[in-house]
């Protein structure tokens, strides 16, 4: 790979080596007394088209190689093998069984990510886990898929554990949020900034963490369930614009509530 490197940039040096030269001997070609207005024009000009002959084309650059479809040892996921690895995880099963933050059929995917090689492995291969939530159960399911076989090799569930939230889940959450009354200060702030309604997430960017009621001495009853249930703080900034204040908000996507902390 580094002469591989050392090459490429020995082309680009030389190239723009002989772009400099080809330029200098163009100014000598039209240089008063030598190409000047005293000659023709057809030969100033044959002169010319000469010299663009001989020097080959500035800044040439290649263009960057496709992404292969499977990667090699610790290389990242590439996107063919995101897409199969989601693929091959979400089973019938689970696809009928399972409801995502919206409540539809089909299991919330959370992350994907290269599982970490065993140190016995003597042949390793390509291998994801693909972590669900799913809402009806409350339950984290993560799949470990052989991306050089094609199969599951591993399904764990998990209950009272709470990954960080998928962009979707956040967007529901800031849609709860919004419609809920205990959220009429949050689309007072966004008036006072913008002089427009806040209506939907998508006026708003929007970032989030796991509520974890252990951190309270008090917890209000409409948040005791978290923790079993999926709880998020919800950070939301207007648009190319300030940040609004939710912090005293909690938003239960499992009961589909929101509550005010203190």
């Amino acid at each position: 790979m580094r002469e591989l490197a050392r090459r490429h940039l020995g082309k680009v040096v030389a190239g723009a080596a002989i772009a400099v030269a080809g330029t200098a001997l163009m100014v000598a070609v039209t240089l008063p007394g030598e190409a000047g207005a005293g000659e023709p024009a057809d030969r100033r000009t044959s002169a010319g088209a000469a010299q663009q002959d001989a020097v080959p084309p500035e800044g040439v650059v290649e263009t960057a190689p496709t992404e292969a479809d499977q990667g090699v040892g610790s290389d990242p996921l590439t996107d063919d093998e995101l897409k199969r690895a989601e693929r091959i995880a979400e089973t019938r099963a689970l696809r009928s069984d399972a409801r995502d933050v919206d409540g539809d059929r089909g299991p919330q995917r959370l992350s994907t990510n290269l599982s970490e090689q065993a140190p016995d492995d003597t042949a390793p291969q390509r291998r994801a886990d693909v972590v669900f939530y799913d809402y009806k159960s409350d339950a984290v399911i993560t799949k470990t898929v052989n991306l050089t076989t094609g199969k599951v090799e591993q399904t764990d569930v998990a209950h009272g554990v709470q990954p960080p939230p998928s962009q979707e889940e956040l967007r529901e959450a800031a849609q709860l949020l919004i419609a809920d009354p205990l959220g009429a200060d949050v689309k007072n702030d966004y008036r006072h900034a913008t002089d427009k309604e806040l209506s939907g997430p998508a006026q708003l960017e929007l970032s989030g963490m796991i509520f974890r009621k252990e951190t309270l001495r008090q917890v209000p009853s409409g948040l005791a369930d978290c923790g079993e249930h999926r709880c998020l703080r919800v950070v939301a900034k207007v648009r190319n614009g300030p940040w609004i204040d939710t912090r005293s908000l909690v938003v239960d996507l499992s009961a589909r509530t929101v509550s005010r902390l203190g």
